[in-house]
């Protein structure tokens, strides 16, 4: 497979120079974990998702920790004035929505990880359902880029992104200025399935072993016990023991649009 994944060193400074600065100003910024991120080669992170804020503190993060994050980003957003131009500039990935050929919808981020890209992948593929905001059931599309290129997992989580910009609300929280949690696993030992990517059951326990990582993570930043059983948006329920749970709804303010960095399968 031939390597396309490019990017303009020019336009990365110019992102680090105006961002960084603007995240560290206006939120404030606790980080745990740095030492489990290599600071060279193809690596994915696997982060829980809450928010349209998600992406900038996570961002901020993975610079910090020495690495610049390459997103996987709804395609819709590359065809916006000025936006568009930008991240392709920075090397930001279009996920392509609809298709029906995963492999092909991953084969940009397989690129990047050939060029040894730190590509951030959300395995929610959107902001959780979960009433309470833990990780629910995942897609596969993270273990699947996983299996295939034999790139580490980071397990990433966060806590705070929802207190500045709850999903579903378009009015940004940003005073009195909010604390964000970030905290870096360990590797995932995704050993037992490598070469599988191809099975579907070995997609699905991978899956569950990446998001069970995340979920201990999130629970060690909110001091809290997690579920026994992830929420799962298809089912709008726990499924337990056979017998299907059913929480309530999350509040109106939480139901809106797909977020920007969406991820397949």
């Amino acid at each position: 497979m031939s390597n396309s994944y490019s990017y303009s060193p020019t336009w990365r400074l110019i992102s680090v120079i105006v961002l960084a600065p603007l995240l560290r100003i206006l939120v404030r910024h606790k980080w745990s974990g740095q030492e489990n991120i290599p600071k060279t080669g193809p690596v994915i992170f696997a982060p829980n998702h809450l928010s349209y804020a998600d992406w900038g503190t996570d961002a901020l993060f993975f610079y910090a920790s020495g690495r610049y994050p390459t997103f996987l980003i709804k395609d819709s957003a590359f065809t916006v004035k000025v936006i568009g131009p930008f991240l392709r500039k920075a090397g930001q990935l279009p996920v392509h929505r609809g298709r029906a050929d995963a492999a092909l919808v991953l084969r940009d981020a397989e690129q990047a990880l050939a060029a040894g890209a730190a590509v951030v992948i959300y395995p929610e593929s959107t902001a959780t359902r979960d009433p309470d905001l833990w990780p629910m059931v995942a897609k596969t599309g993270v273990a699947r880029l996983a299996l295939a290129t034999g790139a580490p997992v980071i397990p990433v989580a966060h806590w705070g992104t929802q207190d500045i910009l709850p999903y579903g609300s378009k009015k940004v929280r940003l005073f009195p200025r909010k604390t964000v949690r970030t905290v870096a696993g360990k590797p995932v030992d995704l050993s037992q399935w490598a070469g599988q990517q191809t099975s579907g059951k070995s997609l699905r326990a991978a899956t569950a072993a990446i998001m069970a990582e995340v979920t201990s993570l999130v629970a060690q930043l909110r001091g809290e016990e997690p579920p026994a059983v992830p929420y799962d948006p298809s089912r709008s329920s726990r499924t337990i023991g056979g017998a299907a749970t059913s929480p309530q709804p999350p509040p109106a303010e939480m139901a809106g649009p797909e977020a920007s960095a969406e991820n397949p399968t």
